[in-house]
């Protein structure tokens, strides 16, 4: 295996650091105690994993993608690329420096280059059931640079271009949510090592789980609070068990969140 590879940390649900080409990306920060009415279930981040991001990528505009709170805990001022479309929105609140990028469409920062793809995800703010508010497409986004190519799908389901990427280092694939079940457009363990056979990356690392949850819940007596517990442990090591049934070559690296990958 090359010594060359992205420096990688898994800070919770969706939210990855990412260090290529040169360059530190930050993937849909959430970094406070509570998200709407979801409660962290893990510690928060490490400050220092977000004290020097260059350039932060969110997927699309639910809530606990694309979280103002976290966006204005960041230092500095980092490019903050959303999908063409929520550039508006996201400036009404308050947050500078955001760039959109549409599907197929590139964005450089030194030597990485970052494409947007399509994610088979609802894009609109309070999900797929409304019609007004804010919408902009889910986006995937492609990350390369001469030291590795990285895949953050976004929330997703399988979807076309997963077939056409080809010789990926890295794939950042959710593997579940944070409810006791997932509505459409997710990945669930099996689902995600579907998306691993498509892709073939060496490395896949499972996100979103383990992070968030309605508190309630967790805290339930009976069956189903013991479900939701299980499914905050759960779910990487399902997904890990199914690649490791398929016909890929891939190693699936399961980091717990606020742990380098």
């Amino acid at each position: 295996m090359p010594d060359a590879l992205p420096g990688l940390s898994f800070l919770g649900h969706s939210t990855v650091r990412v260090e290529l080409g040169g360059r530190v990306v930050l993937t849909d920060p959430v970094l406070t105690r509570r998200v709407g009415g979801l409660t962290r279930v893990v510690d928060l981040p490490d400050p220092a994993d977000h004290a020097d991001v260059d350039l932060v990528l969110l997927s699309h505009l639910h809530g606990d993608h694309l979280h103002a709170p976290s966006l204005r805990r960041l230092p500095g001022r980092p490019r903050i690329v959303v999908p063409r479309g929520a550039g508006e929105w996201l400036r009404r609140k308050g947050i500078e420096n955001v760039v959109e990028l549409g599907i197929g469409e590139e964005l450089r920062a030194g030597d990485l280059r970052v494409t947007a793809l399509p994610a088979a995800h609802s894009g609109h703010r309070w999900g797929p059931r409304f019609t007004y508010g804010p919408q902009a497409p889910a986006v995937g986004h492609l990350l390369e640079a001469a030291d590795g190519r990285v895949y953050v799908s976004g929330d997703t389901d399988l979807h076309p271009v997963m077939d056409t990427l080809g010789d990926l280092d890295v794939a950042l694939l959710p593997v579940w949510g944070w409810g006791p079940t997932l509505g459409p457009g997710h990945l669930d363990p099996d689902r995600a090592a579907q998306a691993v056979e498509r892709l073939r990356p060496r490395i896949a690392v499972p996100v979103h789980w383990g992070t968030l949850a309605l508190p309630g819940l967790v805290r339930a007596p009976g069956r189903a609070g013991a479900r939701m517990r299980r499914l905050l442990v759960e779910p990487p090591r399902r997904f890990a068990s199914a690649v490791a049934l398929g016909e890929s070559s891939t190693e699936v690296r399961v980091t717990e969140p606020g742990r380098r990958v």
